[in-house]
């Protein structure tokens, strides 16, 4: 185990590490386990379940089971359940956000910032519950009346990353008990807590048995792909690579799912130069280390103009270089550990093929030494678009600055990729803002801001980052269907 203080160890311990299922924590088949690191120090925390087939299956039949009786429950009902949970997220706000940077790194601020967003889902769909409506109208003829309906699509299976442990899923979770939806949720083997803490929560708003069922695993595809074949399930949604996505709407073919897939990013982030520079660097710093990094919506590619190049890339590399780098349970910490070592080598492997390509570290560019899975806050200058930074999605804490001449030249290597989730753009010029933004291929844009993410909005992508939305009035129809019924008069 790791060398955790007192509360920290209080803190994980306070977690159930077995499946939720129909209501119950129970152990998974066999009694396997498997261990959650700290990426601080690659010590584990503890062990938690690792499901089997038939523990999904179990899961899934629970969800199947608490359908009807879960749909017919009044819509005030499901909203005060979303209601109580958003509350007790919010008293233990502190408790959550220690358990959640110790399973998954990011600093205790980052950490109290994704507890208040992802919270807020619970409460926007709390609201959201009681405004599901179809419509009245006449036929054209006269002679019937038309009549639509929203009603749940059903059972749901859930896959969420381990980079947003709580508002990845909250944010599914939400809208599916607004509109009364059961559930198999399957959480990411590296930040399991965080997901098992929730559905704890859930039991003690009052969520009924068996409409949400959480099942952990390290084996995510002989576990998944039963479900998703299985033809009681209605609804697949998944939040990760688009390669894994790929082969989940596969899968989802045979059973013609409902399917939403919130996928891989390689957001630009354009400065013009007219930009506010200080509002650019600012945004910058956002839209890269939020999260570390480790973000679909992080900047990935940033296009500046040549004009202001420069002096973008002096500020930039300024506040990088003042970060500070450690555990993220210290104080004073800034940048934690990336989430394993996997994707600290990738980092690496990303930033050495820019240097050798020709591009310059102007802060940066090495991994941590010692324990735990740290990089740097880099910058790189005179990055050429031949390298793989700018075509691969980075996670990590780097910042890539490209270079562009005249507008055109500058949306042209914005929409140089096969993503689509989020671009950033700063310009002062009203009419070029509405012309770039509407020449953008994402389905969200940051107009002189670093973060887009709201609770309130839709948020998805296009391309290969994906279909559907999360959140906003969009995010609750993911999970209703349209029923029309011709009424004879």
């Amino acid at each position: 185990m790791s060398n955790l203080t007192e509360r920290e160890q209080a803190v994980v311990d306070g977690v159930h590490t077995a499946l939720f299922v129909q209501g119950e924590w129970r152990e998974a088949e066999g009694g396997s386990t498997f261990d959650v690191e700290d990426p601080s120090t690659g010590q584990a925390l503890t062990q938690v379940a690792d499901a089997g087939v038939s523990d999904g299956e179990a899961a899934l039949d629970a969800a199947v089971q608490a359908q009807d009786g879960w749909a017919a429950t009044p819509p005030r009902e499901r909203g005060e359940i979303l209601r109580r949970a958003y509350e007790l997220i919010t008293e233990r706000a502190d408790e959550m956000a220690l358990l959640m940077t110790l399973e998954m790194g990011k600093p205790l601020k980052e950490s109290a910032a994704e507890i208040a967003y992802g919270s807020e889902f619970f409460r926007w769909f709390a609201e959201e519950s009681v405004r599901i409506s179809g419509r009245w109208s006449v036929a054209p003829n006269g002679a019937t009346r038309l009549l639509t309906m929203k009603q749940p699509v059903g059972p749901c299976l859930m896959i969420t990353p381990w980079n947003f442990p709580l508002a990845m899923g909250t944010r599914k979770i939400g809208p599916a008990i607004a509109a009364g939806c059961t559930m198999v949720v399957k959480p990411a083997s590296l930040t399991p807590l965080t997901m098992l803490k929730l559905a704890e929560i859930l039991a003690e708003a009052g969520l009924p048995e068996g409409v949400l069922n959480v099942v952990t695993t390290t084996s995510t595809g002989k576990l998944m792909e039963p479900l998703i074949r299985d033809p009681r399930l209605r609804k697949l949604t998944f939040t990760g690579s688009t390669e894994v996505g790929r082969r989940l709407v596969e899968q989802s073919a045979e059973g013609l799912l409902r399917v939403s897939m919130e996928l891989g990013g390689n957001a630009p982030f354009l400065v013009f130069a007219d930009a506010d520079l200080d509002a650019a660097v600012d945004g910058a710093m956002l839209a890269k280390m939020r999260n570390i990094g480790e973000a679909c919506t992080a900047a990935n590619r940033f296009i500046v103009h040549e004009s202001v190049v420069d002096e973008f890339s002096r500020r930039l590399t300024e506040r990088m270089g003042a970060l500070v780098v450690g555990r993220g349970t210290d104080d004073g910490v800034d940048v934690g550990p990336l989430v394993e070592g996997k994707q600290r080598d990738k980092v690496a492997e990303l930033v050495d093929d820019a240097v050798r390509a020709g591009a310059e570290v102007a802060v940066g560019g090495t991994p941590g030494e010692g324990a735990g899975y740290f990089y740097a806050p880099t910058v790189l200058t005179d990055v050429p678009v031949e390298v793989r930074l700018f075509r691969e999605e980075i996670f990590g804490p780097v910042a890539p600055v490209f270079t562009f001449a005249e507008d055109d030249h500058g949306v042209a290597m914005a929409n140089d990729t096969e993503f689509g989730l989020v671009s950033y753009l700063f310009t002062q010029d009203v009419s070029r803002a509405i012309r770039v933004a509407e020449r953008l291929d994402s389905g969200m844009v940051g107009l002189n801001q670093g973060v887009v993410s709201n609770p309130a909005a839709p948020f998805g992508g296009v391309k290969a980052s994906g279909f559907g939305r999360e959140g906003g009035a969009e995010g609750i129809e993911e999970y209703l269907e349209t029923k029309y019924v011709g009424l004879a008069v």
